[in-house]
């Protein structure tokens, strides 16, 4: 696989014929195994600050920063929470992103699959009747 933006045979990054661009799913779907990988860790987060802060309010009923350690630990499952459905919706935009890349490739290859070439023969090379140079001298 080649790097982005190397000059190519032209000597200028991304010119016709360089081939320097190349698309590689394996980044992409390591990535959206990652972000899934989060939504499955932060899963049980929730449950473990619930059982942490049990023994704190059962034991500390006087305190009266027990009422705003409340407040903390809704904020902290709400963004617990956010974060587990941004992590699901990044896999799953991640593995589109694989897909709709993959559909291009092959329609930019179908489309230069299609093109004719003309052959590396020429045309009167190929006929079998020799050509005839003309002399220098003329008729006499």
């Amino acid at each position: 696989m080649g790097a982005v933006g190397v000059p190519g045979p032209t000597g200028v990054p991304g010119t016709a014929g360089g081939g320097d661009l190349r698309h590689s799913r394996g980044p992409w779907l390591r990535a959206a195994d990652g972000a899934d990988q989060l939504v499955a860790h932060l899963g049980p987060v929730r449950a473990e600050l619930s059982a942490a802060h049990r023994g704190l309010v059962a034991g500390g009923q006087a305190l009266s920063s027990l009422a705003e350690l409340g407040a903390v630990r809704a904020s902290w499952e709400r963004r617990i929470e956010q974060a587990r459905r941004e992590c699901g919706s990044l896999a799953g935009n991640l593995r589109a992103a694989v897909q709709g890349q993959a559909r291009s490739n092959e329609a930019v290859k179908s489309g230069f699959d299609s093109v004719k070439t003309p052959s590396a023969t020429p045309p009167e090379a190929s006929s079998g009747t020799p050509s005839v140079a003309p002399s220098g001298g003329g008729a006499r």
